[in-house]
């Protein structure tokens, strides 16, 4: 499986992130992006195809408040983020109405599975065994990024080395676990010293142990860590994991929804709404120019 690297694409996040003229705010987000109907996606829908709920597509997606893929807007009840904004235009182009779920990132499997999702948005990266499982439509292309308190004395961590000793925030069966776990794995292997996981249920209980001084790092979506350094000024980004990730909205394997999801995504590309969203959440680099179904995803060896 081809693995990409993309220097390119972190570079130009962090020049964003670091030369915003203002910082970012998302309560100046808060106001739906909305998108016309498009009968390209809908003749795409399969024959007879059950909504979970009919009339709506319903999206699970993050509620653990991890701006900008999703958090609370400022009236605490309805979810806002760059998630929900490009489910709301996968909703609207295939002429139906938009129910946002929030979970947690350990249910949206089974809740694909088991028929309580039409489909899942939670910054899913595809890999080669989730595959097996799923059907993915790419519209993002992101990256891990290590995140430190801005006066840290950590400036870098690029590869396995950096992160022996450290106690480091990464959130459970994500793809960043993995790759810090293989890589402690193949440090202790020659002797160096253990990384110290730290797993936390939500975005701002690990904000607050890393500006505590509790953590060391922070290793998660290069967007969330983004978002911090352009609003907040008080972390810095001192490196990336090794994968590029294509994120994609995800859907139960051989139900035929990812077709039409695609063409929803093609759509929104053409018509300049993609790009909107995007560009409010300051996601911008992560643009891509077309959505793929099912792509080459990460392999972790």
């Amino acid at each position: 499986m081809k693995q990409i690297v993309i220097a390119a694409l972190v570079a130009g996040l962090m020049t964003a992130a670091s030369s915003s003229a203002a910082p970012l705010n998302a309560k100046d987000n808060e106001t739906p992006i909305h998108i016309a109907v498009n009968p390209q996606a809908v003749a795409k829908i399969p024959p007879g195809f059950h909504f979970v709920n009919p009339g709506y597509l319903t999206v699970a997606t993050t509620a653990s408040n991890s701006p900008p893929i999703g958090l609370w807007a400022s009236d605490n009840k309805t979810l806002i983020g760059s998630d929900p904004d490009i489910a709301r235009l996968l909703a609207e182009s295939l002429g139906l109405k938009l129910k946002l779920v929030p979970a947690a990132w350990e249910d949206w499997p089974l809740g694909i599975t088991a028929g309580r999702y039409d489909v899942a948005m939670f910054n899913i990266a595809v890999t080669e065994e989730r595959k097996k499982r799923f059907d993915f439509a790419t519209y993002r292309a992101d990256n891990h990024a290590f995140a430190v308190k801005a006066d840290s004395a950590v400036n870098v961590i690029q590869g396995r080395e950096d992160v022996a000793g450290k106690r480091i925030i990464v959130g459970s069966g994500t793809n960043q676990e993995k790759i810090l776990l293989s890589w402690d794995e193949k440090n202790r292997a020659q002797g160096l010293a253990p990384v110290q996981p730290i797993y936390l249920n939500d975005d701002a209980s690990a904000t607050l142990a890393l500006l505590s001084g509790r953590a060391d790092a922070t290793f998660g979506p290069q967007a969330t860590a983004a978002w911090k350094v352009a609003s907040r000024g008080q972390t810095k980004i001192v490196g990336h994991g090794p994968f590029r990730a294509w994120v994609a909205v995800t859907t139960k394997k051989g139900n035929g929804l990812d077709v039409a999801l695609q063409q929803a995504i093609n759509g929104a590309i053409i018509s300049g709404q993609y790009r909107q969203v995007l560009s409010r959440w300051g996601e911008q680099e992560e643009a891509v120019e077309t959505s793929q179904i099912n792509p080459p995803g990460i392999v972790y060896q």
